[in-house]
């Protein structure tokens, strides 16, 4: 089997928290036990230098104001950690002005995108609330990325609430979560691909293995739906993510490359190298990484140099 080796491999989603710093409520039950831990940056670096992965992009978890600012400063410390996707009250009449704070922060250079828990909001047109589109229409203004972390059926609403904003580039999480474990392809299929025909939408490859069952999936069991997102997105508006450490609860940071790298075999090796590396850096304008320019070792004075978005 080919791997996407090259200069540059992204990771475009993974998590770090610090349980001594602030709880992580989600985290309940003794499925998710595994998880109740702390994971710093460093134990992020010890799985991605096994994988050769060169670079990521690091991702809210809770909905605190504090997070953000967190992870801003870990990104800028960091020579792996070329992005963040935070979090902010999308619904707050000042959230311009916060975004604007937040780039003025240190690290706030790395500041590529905004997400919300959208999957845990009781009503299903969230996304089409005007206090939530006048959020969105300030991340378009601010050149961010809004990623979606949905179930199946609020793919409709993400659909209508992406026409709506041409502007603004939609990031699809884990491919909305589709049912794996029962292996339904519909609705999920045909409300993907209506969000997919929108140009400015984007997915990740990512979570599929931890909606399979977790101890016995194969690549199998995840290709009927890698294969979807695939075909509805096409490798340049498609990125590989690893979920860690959220993956470890069915696989290891390696075999969760290995299942991305099998399930993407069949595609060119410029097709690869877009899921692999490409779509996060032109989706999350990760200038300062692109294979043309991008020099291991090199992260830090890169990104002093990266000019900002407008």
């Amino acid at each position: 089997m080919s791997t996407p080796r090259g200069p540059l491999v992204v990771d475009a989603h993974h998590h770090l928290w610090d349980l001594s710093v602030r709880d992580q409520d989600w985290i309940t039950g003794p499925a998710l036990a595994p998880l109740r831990r702390t994971f710093t940056e460093h134990d992020l670096r010890a799985e991605t230098a096994a994988a050769g992965v060169t670079a990521t992009v690091l991702v809210q978890t809770v909905t605190v104001a504090g997070e953000t600012p967190e992870m801003l400063a870990t990104a800028r410390d960091s020579d792996l950690i070329a992005g963040v996707v935070g979090w902010t009250d999308l619904t707050a009449p000042g959230v311009a002005d916060t975004l604007a704070a937040l780039r003025a922060l240190p690290g706030g250079e790395h500041l590529v995108g905004i997400r919300h828990q959208v999957q845990s909001e009781p009503d299903p047109a969230w996304l089409l609330r005007a206090d939530v589109r006048r959020g969105l229409t300030a991340l378009a203004e601010a050149g961010l990325a809004y990623d979606l972390v949905i179930l199946p059926h609020q793919l409709p609403a993400a659909t209508r609430a992406a026409r709506e904003l041409p502007e603004l580039t939609f990031v699809l999480d884990h491919g909305a979560k589709p049912p794996v474990a029962s292996g339904e392809l519909e609705p999920w299929a045909a409300d993907l691909r209506a969000f997919a025909a929108l140009p400015h939408t984007v997915a990740k490859l990512s979570g599929l293995h931890t909606e399979a069952d977790w101890r016995t999936w194969t690549v199998r069991d995840l290709r009927p739906y890698a294969d979807t997102l695939l075909d509805a997105f096409g490798p340049g508006r498609l990125m590989f993510g690893s979920d860690w450490p959220v993956c470890t609860l069915a696989a290891s940071y390696g075999r969760t490359l290995a299942a991305a790298e099998e399930l993407t075999e069949a595609l060119s090796p410029g097709e690869r190298a877009a899921v692999f590396g490409g779509t996060a850096v032109e989706t999350y304008r990760l200038e300062t990484y692109r294979p043309e320019t991008y020099r291991p070792g090199e992260h830090v004075a890169h990104r002093a140099a990266r000019p900002p978005v407008t």
